[in-house]
């Protein structure tokens, strides 16, 4: 027994140097990708912001006030600071810069990952540093800096440095005085050492704060003056204030059309609001325990109430990833991934391009800062499901008849339906990267692939002479001359390939959430298979092969130079053509229907859809007949997957007459989990 229980420590503690080790490399590489793609961009476009301060012709070189152009953004102070490195040679600077914020991103992962809320367990505290690295390479915030030779992660690094590394107040208020002389509205963490009950602390980083300034005004009178006075704490430096960068409650109230009096007004009441409330939520978590959650409140709301808060200063957002929010173990995932999703990607990749959603897009990551500074229900140490969350229902396994099916056992097939608001997250930026992926595949335009698109046109044009189905021709022009039948496949091919999958991923969402799980899997992996295919093998369709003949019945004639469909021209990889999705998600659809239906009209039903889908993608001219071929091959190659990583599918049936049976032999408890169900394999 002692041998076995040792032999399954060690075993575990094996798995956990592998894993670190494995997720340190992944850091390192993350880190080696952003400095590779900052040195790979030619000189006079990387590190911009860097060379407009001391380069050359840069503002502190120039003997005029550092504020005769918006270009330097920073305080008085910042430009003193930075004076002294004008005289170092340019190269070596812009390496030294590079190099240095790197060292400094990895020095505020390792304070971030030290300071994470007690208790930790030992699986935590080991991958904590080279996770928090990792997301932090993968943040916009630290990308833009790395990127324009920005100073933005200075202040964060003092602040946390303050908080969790040096001991005694005095030096925790120097290290916020100087954050705050760098970046002003860090001086609200002052407000947070004070209402925590470091007053000193709180007044040394007030005093450290105005000898800065102080200094900085004796030495440059006149930029001090027209940056604390004339552009009202930096208001106006670096772009216009309503410019989709500044992510600040200045910036959002410009954005909606106000100006003036009013303008200025509202910002300073709603900032005034938004500053007490974080501050008094910091202190509540604080005084919990949870003090690196704190700072990434009062940070956020330090992004609310600054009058320019650019995108290289919105690290605190990603910081408050470690509040733990909601009861249940299934809506535990919700904050942290959402707050990753919206620090790593584009806000254009979250939201679909509606025009009424626009105002929700420009200021999302500031949404963002002001939910987690003011409404966010994060949990309490002392909640009896901050360390427990409810746990969830699981089926049992099913048996398999591979030995090494699951390959993830780890992955169970959930009883109750996942957190909708996760799902829609995770389809959003799914689809988005399918977008993003789908055009890369031909370098980014479609002119620069069409050449090749044609090339492999005539390839599969070949083969399916050759195998006697070159039908697109025939069923093309036969479709064309009968009006109501082209207009039912144009209208066919135009409206249900997303209505129908999504239709039945909310039908299977709500009613049948175990199979929406295994559902969904299959349908993830088909669609990553289909996006090697598109990367790997561009393909024109039939009516962007100008010999052929093929009338695009959907758009019209095309100029094969510039072909011309619509809205999305610059959007869509029109050489997406192999395997088709068009038929591989109208297959899995009918799949799926046919699989779970109860009655044999609706199967039948569920089958008519890809029978229909074929023939509208061929009797439009959107594709060859091997493309509904390869559709075919990838939902396979999804299900397969699917079964490989998770098992078979898991099904659901009441039966109270076993039920009953088993509890009176007292086989079943009446509270047991999942009591009333019994897992079959599908």
């Amino acid at each position: 027994m002692a041998n076995a229980e040792h032999s399954g420590t060690t075993e575990v503690q094996a798995r956990l140097r592998a894993a670190r080790l494995a997720l340190w490399l992944v850091a390192a590489v993350l880190a080696v990708r952003e400095v590779a793609v900052v040195l790979r961009t030619p000189r006079g476009e990387r590190l911009t912001d860097l060379e407009t301060w001391v380069g050359p012709d840069g503002v502190l070189h120039v003997k005029g006030s550092l504020y005769d152009s918006t270009q330097f953004t920073g305080t008085p102070f910042g430009g003193l600071v930075l004076k002294p490195l004008t005289r170092a040679a340019e190269q070596a600077l812009g390496w030294g810069w590079t190099f240095g914020t790197l060292l400094l991103v990895v020095a505020l992962g390792l304070v971030a990952a030290r300071a994470l809320p007690q208790p930790v367990g030992r699986r935590t505290a080991l991958l904590a540093a080279p996770v928090a690295i990792s997301l932090l390479m993968l943040s916009l915030p630290v990308r833009n800096t790395l990127y324009l030779g920005q100073t933005s992660i200075i202040p964060v690094l003092l602040v946390l440095v303050a908080c969790f590394a040096v001991r005694g107040e005095r030096a925790s208020g120097l290290l916020v005085g100087l954050a705050a002389a760098l970046q002003p509205t860090v001086l609200l963490f002052a407000a947070l050492l004070w209402c925590t009950g470091r007053r000193r602390g709180a007044l040394t980083s007030a005093a450290t704060f105005a000898a800065g300034t102080a200094l900085a005004w004796a030495a440059l009178p006149h930029d001090s003056y027209t940056y604390w006075v004339h552009h009202i704490a930096g208001t106006g430096l670096g772009g216009p204030a309503d410019d989709l960068a500044n992510q600040s409650l200045h910036g959002l109230l410009l954005r909606q059309g106000m100006t003036g009096p009013l303008e200025i007004s509202l910002f300073l009441a709603l900032g005034a609001a938004v500053a007490a409330l974080g501050v008094r939520r910091a202190v509540r978590f604080a005084r919990d325990g949870q003090l690196l959650l704190a700072v990434a409140i009062t940070g956020c709301a330090a992004i609310a109430v600054s009058p320019t808060t650019w995108q290289h200063q919105l690290l605190w957002v990603l910081l408050a990833v470690v509040g733990r929010v909601g009861k249940r173990a299934s809506d535990r995932y919700v904050w942290p991934v959402a707050v990753i999703v919206v620090m790593t990607l584009p806000t254009t990749m979250l939201l679909p391009h509606i025009a009424t959603l626009y105002p929700l897009r420009d200021n999302l990551v500031l949404l963002a800062a002001l939910a987690a500074a003011t409404v966010i229900p994060f949990l309490s140490r002392t909640s009896p499901h901050y360390q427990a969350p409810i746990p969830t229902e699981s089926a049992a396994p099913v048996p398999t008849r591979f030995r090494h099916v699951p390959l993830l056992p780890f992955l169970r097939r959930v009883l109750t339906r996942p957190n909708l608001l996760l799902e829609l997250l995770l389809l959003r930026v799914t689809y988005a990267a399918y977008q993003q992926v789908r055009l890369a595949a031909t370098g980014g335009t479609n002119p620069a692939g069409r050449a090749t698109a044609e090339k492999h046109g005539q390839q599969i044009f070949d083969l399916e002479r050759l195998l006697h189905i070159d039908i697109e021709h025939w069923v093309n022009h036969t479709v064309v001359k009968v009006d109501w039948l082209r207009n039912f496949f144009d209208f066919y091919y135009e409206s249900f390939h997303f209505v129908v999958p999504l239709s039945v991923l909310a039908v299977l969402y709500w009613r049948r959430p175990v199979d929406y799980r295994w559902a969904r899997a299959s349908l993830g992996f088909a669609t990553l298979l289909a996006l090697v295919g598109f990367w790997l093998y561009p393909l024109a369709p039939p009516r962007l092969m100008p010999a052929l003949g093929i009338i695009d019945t959907v758009h019209g004639v095309q100029d094969f130079s510039k072909p011309d469909y619509g809205t999305l021209t610059a959007l869509t990889n029109q050489y997406a053509a192999m395997p088709s999705l068009h038929f591989g998600w109208s297959l899995w659809c009918g799949v799926v229907i046919a699989i779970m239906a109860p009655r044999w009209w609706m199967k039948g039903l569920g089958l008519l859809h890809p029978f229909f889908t074929v023939s509208a993608i061929v009797a439009t001219g959107n594709h060859w007949v091997l493309d509904a071929v390869g559709g075919a091959a990838v939902v396979a190659g999804g299900f397969g997957l699917s079964y490989l990583f998770q098992g078979p599918r898991a099904r659901v049936v009441a039966v109270a007459a076993r039920r009953d049976e088993e509890r009176a032999d007292g086989l079943v408890e009446p509270s047991a989990r999942g009591a009333g169900t019994r897992v079959n394999p599908g």
